[in-house]
């Protein structure tokens, strides 16, 4: 499923908001007991215990639900897509399920199916942000796809490959999968039902009994003001649209969003910031955490807007400080 982690779709893992739905009945808690197994890897035996129990209720929109994601971890995308497209023939009221057949779709590459079940669960819930998100996402997916075949016709047409350029820098091919986030609020009384990542994590973290002896770290000063300084000069320099002192804001180890050498990353730069006739940058929500005292992390908020393109997203930026001065390591779209 590349093809959607890069367009960075959130897919609702285990549908909180069913138990707004639904009263609690005397197997909620095979239910809780079988998301457990389901967040503990335990795929196979979470499978079965929820077959076992959807043999007895076989209308239960919590176990089929549950079901749909154990199938989709497993990778069995036909299985998984044909469980949630009956649900939302059962319980059309319900939005997670059409967002995560939307995610589906979009992982066979099938955006036209991923927007419509956006567009209707969107209709039923408008103010459901997650499916708002994957549909501006697939929107972005066919654009690009439209671009590249605008291209492969003129592959001189300057304006096509700024925008084609803008999107990719909106979407990099490393940029994090983020297919696991925003599972829908629950009232105080549903079991616990914490989201689990479609993607395994496998990173074992480090065990506290280590016999390393502790590092004594020194104390890291605080320069968020000159940090801040550097952003917003760098996005004013990029609103005045001077390539040469945007360019300068990025170290010479810069990480380009899509692996790309540092030439080829400029001459994309160039033509994807002189090109639009102006470009506003805004940014907001700064936070500001310090590593070590020679890098910094920045998480903001940044609105972009030209006669071209109108966007805006969460953004993390790394910075290091060489020679007094802080310059950009790596930028890429927040999880």
């Amino acid at each position: 499923m590349d093809n959607f982690n890069r367009f960075g779709l959130h897919a609702v893992l285990f549908g909180g908001a069913l138990l707004l739905c639904f009263s609690l009945t005397s197997g909620a808690d095979e239910i809780q007991d079988i998301n457990k197994l389901f967040k503990q890897n335990q795929h196979a035996q979470a499978l079965k215990r929820v077959d076992t129990y959807l043999a007895n209720k076989p209308k239960d929109a919590q176990a089929r639900f549950l079901k749909g994601l154990i199938l989709t971890t497993q990778r069995k995308t036909t299985d998984a897509i044909s469980i949630f497209s009956s649900l939302t023939e059962d319980y059309p009221e319900l939005p997670e399920p059409y967002n995560n057949l939307a995610v589906l779709y979009a992982g066979l590459g099938q955006y036209d199916k991923a927007k419509v079940a956006l567009e209707t669960a969107i209709h039923n819930h408008p103010n459901y942000a997650t499916a708002q998100e994957n549909l501006g996402d697939i929107y972005a997916k066919m654009a690009s796809q439209a671009y590249e075949r605008a291209l492969q016709l003129d592959r001189n047409n300057a304006t096509t490959q700024t925008k084609l350029a803008l999107i990719n820098d909106l979407f990099p091919k490393n940029k994090p999968s983020t297919a696991t986030v925003n599972a829908p609020k629950q009232q105080a009384a549903a079991p616990e039902t914490t989201p689990v990542p479609s993607k395994i994590v496998t990173a074992v973290p480090e065990s506290a009994s280590s016999t390393k002896p502790a590092l004594i770290k020194k104390p890291v000063v605080n320069n968020s003001a000159e940090v801040l300084k550097t952003l917003h000069e760098w996005a004013e320099v990029w609103s005045s649209q001077n390539v040469k002192k945007y360019l300068d804001f990025y170290a010479t180890d810069f990480k380009t969003p899509n692996g790309e050498n540092r030439d080829q990353w400029e001459t994309e730069s160039n033509a994807r910031i002189s090109t639009p006739k102006y470009i506003e940058i805004n940014v907001s929500n700064e936070k500001v955490s310090f590593p070590d005292e020679n890098h910094a992390t920045i998480t903001f908020h940044q609105s972009y807007r030209s006669d071209y393109l109108n966007t805006s997203f969460d953004k993390i930026m790394l910075l290091v400080k060489s020679n007094n001065k802080w310059l950009i390591q790596e930028e890429r779209a927040a999880k």
